[in-house]
């Protein structure tokens, strides 16, 4: 054990040495009175262990049958046009996150009443020398996704410093071009709070200061298999050029009435 010392060591201040660089870049720039002079990376899916280190989740935790995977996708070596050898649109890596929904109840277990779910999310940030890393949102105005989905209703899950642990902030991930490669944009002010997949009231400000972590669940309760595929998560004030923008009112979150949200 005392072997791993230096590497967790060598980790910890690799991390505190970035978190350092990106501060005073921030304050050299004067970011914090004029704005960020650009997107902020928040999670790519570039690496093996960038995917492997994301923890996935379905309904097989309290006995239902839903299954879901999430792996790596390494296409770098056919990702060229063969009469150019440019680059083509579609992201060299990235995450598929894929599986099968199924709404049978478990056997001999009255007490659950629904199944049907599957969801992933990214790891918790390790710590620096400034204390539990987190992400601050707070200048930016949309959270972006680079996808390529199936169609289905998936929804955008964070998770942020919040006292009640299973509260989530939710928005629908609206895929206008499916079976293509798009990118999504959602703003940060139009996640709405919830628990367990309701919107629970009172409403309480998502903390754009404190985001923990982000995820992709697909609630549908549709049975059969599912795709969707995912390269890139980022912070940005400026809308990309042919990109889908979410509006709340296409969020499709209920209140346990089953009543939809509107704003």
């Amino acid at each position: 054990m005392n072997a791993t010392r230096p590497l967790l060591a060598n980790g910890f201040l690799k991390r505190s040495v970035d978190e350092l660089k990106r501060l005073s870049s921030i304050a050299w720039k004067l970011e914090g009175v004029k704005g960020p002079s650009g997107p902020r990376p928040l999670y790519d899916f570039k690496t093996r262990a960038s995917v492997d280190d994301c923890i996935i989740m379905s309904d097989d935790i309290i006995g239902g049958s839903s299954k879901s995977n999430l792996e790596f996708v390494d296409r770098s070596d056919t990702n060229l046009n063969p009469s150019t050898g440019a680059q083509t649109p579609s992201p060299a890596r990235y995450a598929r996150f894929h599986g099968q929904i199924s709404t049978s109840l478990p056997a001999g277990r009255p007490n659950i009443q629904r199944s049907g779910y599957a969801a992933f999310r990214t790891p918790d940030q390790p710590p620096t020398v400034f204390g539990r890393s987190v992400w601050d949102i707070d200048p930016y105005t949309y959270l972006a996704m680079r996808i390529k989905s199936d169609g289905r209703a998936y929804f955008i899950n964070l998770q942020t410093e919040a006292v009640e642990p299973t509260d989530l902030h939710q928005h629908r991930l609206f895929a206008k071009r499916p079976g293509q490669w798009e990118t999504v944009m959602v703003k940060w002010n139009d996640f709405v709070r919830t628990n367990h997949g309701f919107v629970v009231e009172p409403q309480t400000e998502l903390l754009r200061q404190k985001v923990r972590s982000i995820g992709i669940g697909l609630t549908d309760r549709i049975e059969g298999p599912f795709e969707l595929c995912i390269a890139q998560v980022w912070a940005t004030n400026h809308a990309t050029d042919g990109a889908t923008i979410v509006t709340s009112e296409e969020s499709e979150l209920k209140n346990r009435k089953g009543k939809k949200i509107h704003w």
